[in-house]
C-alpha cells in the first residue's frame, strides 16, 4: 500500500481510500468506500511510531495490542460510541475501518463559532448524551483514557458521537499516551488529563467523568479550566488548582449544571459522580428552567429521542426498550397484552395512565441510584429497603410491568441474593422475568437478565438441574439474538459452565470455561477482569479433575494478573493466591503452601482484619499444611483457634466452621486422642446434618469419619452399622438423582481422616 499520505489504494482489495480527512499523532484518516458494500466508510491507518518503528518486539507488541482493542471497539455497539465495521495489516500498516460520521468535532465546532461559547441548550445535550454512551462502555470495563473535544463529534443530525475508543486504549497500553515528550503522540492531552493520570496512579471510570468536566468546561466558557500556553502550568493546574466557576465567565449557566461540571473536575476520583449513569440522570435537570439563575426557556431531549411514542415498544430486534432515565418525561401507559404469535406487545385494553410528574420521576431515579451505590458498597439489606420502597412507587405512578418498576424488583432480588433470602430473591426474580416478558419480550436482554439470575439463585438453593435448565435456554437465546460472541452471551456461558461443575460434570465444565475463557481474552484481552474469572473457574475444574500441577499453573497466571491489573491487596487477586496455595497442598508441597498462607494471612488481617472470613480461611490453610509437615500440636492449635473465631463470627454450624471443627478432629487422631476425636466428629456431623440434610454429601462425609473414628476405638459393631447406614442414604440419594454440590469443599483445605494406630 505504501506511504498512505501520498497515494490512494486499495486495502485488502476491498477499501478504496479517497481522500485524507483528517491527520494526527497516531496517523491519517480517509475517506474511503467498502466496494464490497458500496458504503462510505472511514478508514484510520496507523502510522509507524517514531524510533520505535525500527524495534521488532515493540511492533509486535504493537500489532498484537492493535487487534486486541480493535476488538474491543468493535465489540461496542452503542448510538454514543463510533462503530467500527473491520480491522487488519495490510503491507506493514494497521487500519481501522468505521462508519464515515457527517459532522464536526467539538473542537471544530468552537472553531466555528470564533472561540466563542455554546449556547446552554446544546451543552447540556452533548453532556447528556456523551454521559449516555460513557455509562454503556464504563458498564463493560471499557475506559477511553483520552476524552477530548476532538475525539467527541456532533452530527449533522444532532447526535453525539465519542470516537477512538480502543485507539485511546492502545497508545495507553503501551506507555506512549501520558507522556508530554518523546514519540510525539498527541495523546493524553493536558488540557483534559485527570490528576491521577498525570501522577501516574489508577485510572478508572472516574478518569474520563474529569475529562469530560474539561471538556464540558471549554464548551460552556470557551476555554478549557486551565488555559496556559506551558504544559507543566497546565498540569499543575489539574492537580492543584481550582478551577473557577463557570458562572464567573457567563451568567446565563444554569447553577445546578454548573455544579456537575465542578463535581466532575474535583481533584479526588472519590469525590467525582459515582458513574456516568449517576452523571446522566443529574444533566437533564441540571439545564431545566429554575435550576439556576438566567436559566434557557427550555432545553430540548436528545435528537435520537424523536420518533418515540408513549407505550408501545419499537419493533428492532435486541433493541433496549426501557426508555433512559432523562425521558421519563415521555412514558404513559407501559402494562401491555403479549400477543400469542410472538407479534409486538399491544396495549391493554385499560385506560392510559395519566403521566406522572417529571419531578417525581427525577426524584425516584436518585433514590434508585441511591440503593445502587449501598449494594456497591455491600450495604445489601440498606438497599434492598430503598428498593423496595421506590419499586412501591413507580409501581403506583407508571404500572407494575412499566420497565422502571420491574428495574427496581430486579434490584430487590439481587438484594435478597445477597443477604441469604435466595427463596425470596427466586420469587422476585420470575415476579421481574414474567413481567419483562409481557412488556419487553421473551428475547429482550432485560428479560434474559431476570431469567439468567434466576437460574443463579437456583443455583444458591443447591438446584443445579433446573439452574442448568434455564442457563441452557437463555444461552440459546442470547446466541440467538445477540450473537455467540456478545458479553452478555460470554457470560451465561460462564454461569453454564460454572453450573455444570456443580453437577459433577467436570470435563463438560473444563472445555466451556476453556472456550469462554478464549474468547473473553480475544474480546476483552487476556487480563480483563472477565477473563480472569473465567481462567480461575478452569483452573477449578483441573482440580476437581485431579489435574493439579495444571490447576497451579493457572492460579498462578491469573493471579499475577489480577495483581497487575487490579492490584495486589485486590480481593480477587487474593482468592487467587488462595486457591494457589491449595494447590501447592495437593500437590505435597506444604512446606511452600504454609509460606503462602502465612503471607496471605497477614495480608488480609492488613486489609480487612483479623476475623474477617477470608482471613480465617487463610489461618485454616496455615493450620492444614502445619499438619501435612507433620507438626501435628501445633496444627491443632491453630485449627481450634479459627474453630472459635469462626463459630462466633460466622455461627456453629455454618459450613467454615464445621471445617474446622473437623480438622480439629483430625489433628486429635494423628495425635492418638480418639476419644476426644469421636465427639468433635459426632459434633461435625450432627451440624452438617443440620444445615444439608442428612443425605447430603457432606454430612454423609461426616459420618463416614464418625464411623472410621469408632473402628480406631475397637467398637467394630457400631462403626459397622454406621457403614451400613450411609451405604443406604447414599443409595437412596443416587436413586434420586441427586449429587448436590452447591458446597465445593474442593476449595477449603483439609486434611483425610489419619490411619489408626
Amino acid at each position: 500500500m505504501g506511504d498512505t499520505g501520498t497515494r490512494t489504494g486499495l486495502i485488502q482489495g476491498r477499501y478504496r481510500l479517497v481522500e485524507v480527512i483528517g491527520r494526527g499523532g497516531m496517523g491519517e484518516v480517509w475517506r474511503a468506500v467498502d466496494e464490497a458494500l458500496g458504503r462510505s466508510v472511514a478508514v484510520k491507518c496507523l502510522k509507524p511510531m517514531g524510533p520505535s518503528q525500527h524495534d521488532a518486539g515493540f511492533t509486535t507488541v504493537l500489532r498484537e495490542r492493535f487487534r486486541r482493542e480493535a476488538r474491543v471497539a468493535a465489540a461496542l455497539q452503542h448510538r454514543g460510541v463510533t462503530v467500527v465495521h473491520d480491522f487488519g495489516e495490510y503491507e506493514g500498516v494497521l487500519y481501522l475501518v468505521m462508519e464515515l460520521l457527517e459532522g464536526r468535532n467539538l473542537s471544530q465546532l468552537l472553531e466555528d463559532n470564533g472561540r466563542r461559547p455554546l449556547p446552554v441548550a446544546e451543552i447540556v445535550d452533548i453532556a447528556g448524551q456523551v454521559a449516555d454512551a460513557l455509562a454503556y462502555t464504563h458498564g463493560r470495563g471499557i475506559v477511553h483514557r483520552d476524552l477530548k473535544p476532538a475525539n467527541i463529534m456532533r452530527l449533522d443530525d444532532g447526535t453525539v458521537k465519542i470516537c477512538d475508543f480502543g485507539i485511546a486504549r492502545l497508545g495507553q497500553g503501551m506507555g506512549i499516551s501520558s507522556r508530554l515528550t518523546g514519540v510525539g503522540v498527541a495523546m493524553g492531552t493536558p488540557h483534559y488529563m485527570s490528576p491521577e493520570q498525570i501522577g501516574g496512579g489508577e485510572v478508572d471510570h472516574r478518569s474520563d467523568l474529569y475529562s469530560l468536566g474539561c471538556v464540558l468546561y471549554e464548551i460552556a466558557t470557551g476555554a478549557p479550566p486551565f488555559d496556559h500556553e506551558d504544559a507543566w502550568a497546565v498540569l499543575v493546574g489539574h492537580r492543584d488548582t481550582v478551577p473557577q466557576p463557570l458562572r464567573a465567565h457567563r451568567g446565563d449557566i444554569p447553577g445546578a449544571f454548573e455544579r456537575i461540571v465542578l463535581d466532575l473536575l474535583a481533584k479526588s476520583p472519590g469525590e467525582r459522580p459515582a458513574d456516568a449513569g449517576e452523571l446522566r440522570r443529574r444533566i437533564v435537570p441540571a439545564g431545566a428552567p429554575g435550576s439556576g439563575r438566567a436559566a434557557p426557556a427550555a432545553v430540548p431531549l436528545p435528537p435520537w429521542t424523536r420518533g418515540m411514542t408513549a407505550g408501545r415498544p419499537a419493533p428492532a430486534a435486541g433493541l433496549r426498550l426501557a426508555l433512559p432515565d432523562h425521558t421519563a418525561g415521555l412514558t404513559a401507559e407501559w402494562t401491555t397484552t403479549a400477543d400469542p404469535r410472538g407479534a409486538l406487545p399491544r396495549p391493554a385494553a385499560a385506560p392510559a395512565r395519566p403521566a406522572p410528574p417529571a419531578e417525581l420521576l427525577s426524584q425516584l431515579a436518585g433514590r434508585h441510584n441511591a440503593g445502587l451505590s449501598l449494594g456497591r458498597l455491600g450495604r445489601w439489606e440498606e438497599a434492598g429497603e430503598v428498593h423496595r420502597a421506590v419499586a412501591a412507587e413507580r409501581g403506583h405512578a407508571l404500572g407494575p410491568d412499566h420497565p422502571d418498576t420491574l428495574a427496581s424488583r430486579y434490584e430487590i432480588g439481587f438484594s435478597l441474593s445477597r443477604t441469604g433470602r435466595a427463596e425470596d430473591a427466586l420469587r422476585e426474580f420470575r415476579r421481574v422475568a414474567e413481567g419483562r416478558e409481557r412488556t419487553l419480550g421473551a428475547d429482550h436482554p432485560d428479560t434474559l437478565a431476570a431469567r439468567q439470575e434466576t437460574a443463579y439463585v437456583l443455583g444458591q438453593l443447591g438446584r443445579h438441574f433446573e439452574a442448568n435448565d434455564v442457563y441452557t435456554a437463555v444461552l440459546a437465546a442470547r446466541e440467538r439474538t445477540m450473537g455467540a460472541g456478545h458479553p452478555d452471551t460470554l457470560r451465561c456461558r460462564h454461569n453454564l459452565a460454572f453450573n455444570l461443575s456443580r453437577l459433577g460434570r467436570l470435563e463438560d465444565s473444563h472445555r466451556m470455561a476453556g472456550d469462554v475463557a478464549s474468547a473473553r481474552a480475544a474480546v476483552l484481552g487476556a487480563e480483563h477482569p472477565d477473563t480472569l474469572v473465567t481462567r480461575y473457574e478452569v483452573a477449578y475444574a483441573l482440580g476437581r479433575l485431579g489435574r493439579w500441577t495444571e490447576a497451579l499453573e493457572t492460579y498462578r497466571d491469573v493471579a499475577g494478573a489480577r495483581g497487575r491489573a487490579l492490584g495486589p491487596d485486590h480481593p480477587d487477586t487474593l482468592a487467587a493466591r488462595y486457591e494457589v496455595g491449595i494447590s501447592l497442598g495437593r500437590l505435597g508441597r506444604g512446606a511452600e503452601a504454609l509460606e503462602l498462607y502465612r503471607e496471605l494471612a497477614a495480608d488480609r488481617v492488613r486489609v480487612a482484619g483479623p476475623e474477617d472470613p477470608e482471613t480465617l480461611r487463610a489461618r485454616h490453610g496455615i493450620g492444614v499444611n502445619l499438619g501435612r509437615l507433620g507438626r501435628w500440636d501445633e496444627a491443632l492449635a491453630q485449627a481450634r483457634e479459627v474453630s472459635a473465631v469462626r463459630a462466633r463470627v460466622l455461627g456453629e454450624d455454618h459450613p467454615d466452621t464445621l471445617v474446622s471443627r473437623r480438622e480439629v478432629a483430625v489433628g486429635l487422631g494423628w495425635l492418638g486422642r480418639w476419644d476426644e476425636a469421636l465427639t468433635v466428629y459426632r459434633e461435625v456431623a450432627a451440624g452438617r446434618e443440620r444445615v444439608f440434610g442428612a443425605d447430603h454429601p457432606e454430612a454423609l462425609a461426616g459420618r463416614n469419619d464418625e464411623a472410621h473414628c469408632l473402628e480406631q476405638l475397637g467398637r467394630h459393631t457400631e462403626a459397622m452399622e454406621l457403614y451400613r447406614r450411609v451405604a443406604a442414604l447414599r443409595g437412596r440419594r443416587g436413586t434420586q438423582g441427586g449429587r448436590d454440590l452447591s458446597w465445593a469443599p474442593g476449595r477449603e483445605p483439609a486434611h483425610p481422616v489419619p490411619p489408626g494406630p
